[in-house]
């Protein structure tokens, strides 16, 4: 589980914790990864991290933007 990982040594607080974790799963979901030792899990969580640094703060948003990235388009879907 990536982001869990990636977050405990974070200075985010814990409803910027709720709101990354919610945009992961989703992402995981879309993506349609159910291996949680996937390498494409952690890519997926520092991507969201890194959205969320931006100062995005809406989960469904954060994980458009993460998305829409990894697939290399404009188009948003979460």
């Amino acid at each position: 589980m990536a982001i869990y990982r990636l977050l405990q040594k974070s200075a985010f607080g814990p409803d910027d914790v709720e709101r990354m974790t919610a945009s992961y799963e989703t992402a995981l979901l879309k993506l349609e990864l159910k291996d949680r030792t996937d390498p494409l899990t952690e890519i997926v969580a520092k991507l969201i991290i890194e959205i969320a640094q931006t100062g995005e703060k809406h989960p469904d948003r954060i994980c458009a933007i993460a998305l829409s990235r990894l697939k290399g388009t404009d188009r948003e879907a979460c």
